[in-house]
């Protein structure tokens, strides 16, 4: 048996940041990965670091997403010297274009909510837009300019955080899969594989979309992989400075090289585990490529590839502590892994160390969707007695 002060499921970007931080204040941490470390949404992400909320219920997360960013970069600088590798780290900002014949009034109620939220995202006039880049397309209304956001290479950020945190003094166990949580009374003691047992008075279950897959976990782990097709373009006619997006796709520049390299996508997709590229996936993705710079209509599809988002019911993350002493919770980040790892990793320290939190993170108590599922009983069995009129039975 393995003697740990922390054990860290899952070799992501989540469970190799929590590593580095715990490492870094003189914890014996060990990262176990059920494959290749970095292989699974961290290797497939597109790397845009950005608070800005995508959808209505992303709101919430905008406090942590700035907290996150603006760790990032000390964070950036501390992994590439302890890794002694670059990470593709580009603060140059993004810009978002819309298409819809709304697209000004739309635009003016993105700027008052981002505004409202801290963020200043600013109106760009389309002449400007395409002056700072000459490839969008003629048919974009509107523009706006995320001047405070960046970007990141996640493959090469993952595998940098990784060898960040072996220097500093974790280990890291490739094709070592956990497949049950150990226990005494209601205390996490370790953790149990196919070979071996490792034994720690922390745990931490940091798995992404297969976090359920770990046995004598409570409460049940409500994650689901939502799957997201990528292409990368290799382009000499259309070239990019900042992340370029709308609702329908994005553009990540990961280069200045001619010719340059593009991430765009993405889909998403209940699809299961099955990561596999379709035709149906290609084409929507290029589609809204083409919408933003129609002249990358002409550019070489270099690599496509399938990742796995590791989702919740309510679309935002699993954190903290559960039913279980020493167990904490650090997954479910769906699309915004890359961009809260940094936080998620100081929150977790901080709660391993001292038992408090420099953040409120109630918001994501791993004990919320079992309290909504009970309350959602508590209700049926409450309408079926009125119905039959007889009261509940109380336990």
């Amino acid at each position: 048996m393995r003697a740990q002060d922390v054990i860290i499921v899952g070799g992501g970007i989540i469970g190799g940041a929590i590593a580095l931080s715990l490492a870094q204040s003189k914890l014996r941490v060990a990262i176990l990965e059920r494959q290749l470390p970095g292989r699974e949404a961290s290797w497939a992400a597109a790397g845009m670091l950005s608070p800005a909320p995508d959808s209505p219920g992303a709101i919430p997360l905008v406090p942590f997403g700035r907290a996150s960013l603006g760790l990032y970069p000390q964070f950036i600088a501390e992994v590439e010297e302890l890794s002694g590798r670059r990470t593709g780290f580009r603060n140059h900002g993004a810009i978002e274009l819309l298409f819809s014949a709304d697209a000004e009034r739309a635009l003016s109620t993105l700027i008052a909510l981002h505004h409202g939220l801290g963020l200043p995202t600013e109106p760009l006039p389309l002449d400007e837009a395409r002056r700072l880049e000459p490839a969008i397309g003629r048919e974009a209304r509107a523009a706006a300019l995320f001047a405070y956001e960046s970007s990141v290479e996640p493959r090469a950020l993952t595998a940098a955080v990784l060898a960040a945190a072996q220097a500093a003094g974790a280990e890291l166990f490739p094709a070592t899969p956990a497949t049950r949580l150990l226990t005494e009374g209601r205390r996490a003691t370790g953790v149990a594989t196919n070979a071996e047992t490792f034994a720690a008075g922390n745990v931490v279950l940091a798995a992404g979309a297969f976090s359920a897959a770990l046995e004598g976990v409570a409460p049940p782990v409500a994650v689901r992989p939502i799957r997201g097709q990528m292409v990368a373009l290799s382009s000499t006619e259309a070239r990019f400075a900042h992340v370029v997006r709308s609702e329908h796709g994005y553009i990540v520049p990961r280069d200045d090289a001619t010719p340059q390299r593009l991430v765009v996508g993405s889909t998403l997709e209940d699809a299961g585990f099955e990561k596999r590229v379709t035709p149906a996936g290609l084409e929507q993705i290029l589609s809204a490529a083409q919408e933003l710079a129609p002249s990358l209509g002409g550019a070489e599809i270099v690599e496509t590839w399938s990742g796995l988002r590791p989702d919740t019911p309510d679309h935002l993350p699993i954190l903290g502590p559960g039913e279980i002493a020493g167990l904490t919770f650090a997954t479910g980040h769906y699309r915004n892994g890359i961009l809260l790892a940094p936080i998620t990793a100081r929150l977790v320290r901080e709660w391993i160390l001292d038992r408090h939190v420099s953040m409120d993170w109630e918001l994501f108590n791993p004990l919320r969707f079992a309290e909504r599922n009970r309350d959602a009983r508590a209700e049926r069995s409450g309408s079926a007695a009125q119905k039959t009129g007889s009261a509940p039975r109380s336990r």
